[in-house]
């Protein structure tokens, strides 16, 4: 039988949809793998109600384990909910070198680090984040809203 530690590095290798240069797992969509009744139960909690992304994570993640011939399910959990809290430094370090600036309570531009930085539109590619222009290199930017 496939470990768990197995399951979490296939997981691991699932890029996120909508953010490519970070993993679901990464993310901290996918919140638990267990072991019921000789299958696995993979937990994943959407990272916000309504996530376009969800269906395609999933697929993602049946396509995966699949391929591997892993006896799965897939259980949406929805509490508690998500949070960039879930996200790792090293995560977030992940998304500042993609161009994008990380979940923090001071925007900064992933550029040229400047917090002068000012507020295009509260919503950007996704729903997840905000279209800022940083006023020094006049870059615009998204940037992953803390929630």
């Amino acid at each position: 039988m496939v470990t768990k530690e197995a399951i979490w590095n296939l997981l691991s290798e699932i890029p996120d949809p909508e953010i490519p240069a970070i993993s679901i797992v990464e993310l901290g969509v996918v919140r638990k793998v267990d072991i019921v009744d000789n299958k696995y139960l993979v937990s994943i909690t959407p990272t916000y109600s309504g996530c376009p992304a969800l269906n395609r994570m999933e697929d993602d993640i049946k396509k995966e384990l699949s391929k591997h011939d892993i006896d799965f399910e897939i259980k949406t959990q929805l509490y508690p909910p998500w949070t960039t809290d879930w996200m790792s430094q090293e995560t977030k370090d992940k998304l500042e070198n993609f161009g994008i600036s990380p979940p923090t309570k001071i925007v900064k531009c992933p550029q040229c680090k400047s917090s002068d930085v000012e507020l295009i539109s509260f919503f950007a590619s996704t729903a997840c984040k905000s279209m800022y222009k940083c006023n020094s290199c006049l870059e615009p930017f998204d940037h992953f809203k803390c929630i």
